[in-house]
């Protein structure tokens, strides 16, 4: 029989971090704003939104563009 460790690789995995998720957040707010959107409604944005956005970056710059000639 083996231990534990070898049935189970879960236990030997590493755990995420709340400041890596900090800073990850952080960093996909900045390239929303990078995309042009304003950072203040960059701000407010909860954390799916800006996913959500991210996924289609293509959208967002004629999001953007579109605000500015309307």
């Amino acid at each position: 029989m083996g231990t534990s460790a070898e049935r189970n690789k879960n236990l030997t995995r590493p755990k995420k971090s709340s400041g890596d998720k900090a800073r990850r957040q952080r960093d996909q707010k900045k390239r929303l704003v990078a995309l042009g959107m304003d950072e203040t409604v960059v701000s407010k944005m909860n954390s799916r939104e800006v996913l959500d956005k991210l996924k289609r970056p293509a959208l967002v710059v004629k999001e953007v563009e579109a605000k500015k000639e309307g």
